[in-house]
């Protein structure tokens, strides 16, 4: 049997990193996608480090989700080095405490969190179809329930604020997942979506100013591990129930079933035709 190859983006840290590890431990090729080469090769090391004991087969690559020029230089690079992808982790996420935009014009929360990985993902939908069996698995948030979709302004170019933005693009994770196993529920990918419960991560954590780091160590000792919270995408990832079509939402490696807003069609439909359109990325 060919060895797996899964990819996860957002790989060089917190619950992106222990996934790697834990898929690399099952013996699958994994590709640590990062932003940050410098950051992206320290996690590399560590995560050979950490999966033992036998020897791990981790690549790094890089692309920055903030840049649709990036994702789609990045899947040119991924088509020319592998014939296919059993799984890709959409795990990579950003919050921002201020509005702020990506390179093509986006909030960056719903332009990483959710724009990003939909392009993504359409990039690397010829190597999901050539595997015999791939999945994707998206890491959303129980922040879904608070959220919805900003229409018509999804930018929040007027009254932003964190919550908002975060809890929009989580929401955007779960209706984009709703959609894709509509789309492809006549082919051999499957797709779930899933709560990775609350994380002690740096998540929210300004790297260029260190804005947050003090509420960050207030409560991190009242959260999850990374490693736990990584559990689940690693379930959905290697088990026989990811497999199979299942629930749409998972947490605790279980079924749950999140609020309506996120199971409505109409409303992911609409969230997948802007999506095309702002990404020009289309799934004809």
């Amino acid at each position: 049997m060919a060895q797996p190859i899964m990819l996860v983006t957002g790989g060089n840290a917190g619950m992106g990193l222990e996934t790697v590890i834990g898929l690399a431990r099952s013996g699958a090729r994994v590709v640590l996608l990062s932003r940050d080469p410098g950051r992206g090769a320290a996690a590399r090391e560590e995560a050979l480090r950490r999966s033992g004991p036998g020897p791990a087969d981790i690549e790094l690559m890089t692309a920055d989700l903030a840049s649709l020029a990036s994702i789609e230089a990045f899947a040119e690079r991924f088509h020319s080095r592998y014939p296919r992808l059993d799984v890709l982790v959409n795990n990579a996420g950003v919050v921002t405490i201020r509005r702020e935009e990506t390179e093509d014009g986006f909030e960056r929360m719903l332009g990483v969190n959710h724009l990003g990985h939909f392009a993504l993902t359409g990039r690397l939908l010829p190597a999901l179809l050539a595997a015999p069996a791939a999945r994707v698995v998206v890491v959303s948030s129980g922040a879904h329930k608070a959220g919805r979709i900003h229409d018509p302004d999804p930018h929040l170019r007027k009254g932003f604020n964190v919550v908002k933005g975060y809890a929009q693009s989580k929401l955007a994770n779960l209706l984009f997942t709703l959609e894709l196993r509509e789309r492809l529920r006549e082919t051999a990918v499957r797709a779930h979506a899933l709560h990775p419960g609350a994380v002690a991560t740096s998540l929210g954590v300004s790297r260029e100013t260190g804005f947050g780091r003090g509420i960050y160590r207030l409560l991190r000792p009242f959260f999850q591990t990374a490693e736990e919270g990584a559990a689940t995408a690693i379930h959905l990832a290697l088990s026989e129930e990811g497999g199979r079509e299942g629930s749409l939402y998972y947490a605790d490696s279980k079924p749950l079933r999140p609020a309506a807003k996120a199971e409505d069609l109409d409303a992911a439909r609409r969230l997948w035709a802007w999506s095309e359109q702002q990404t020009g990325v289309r799934w004809d």
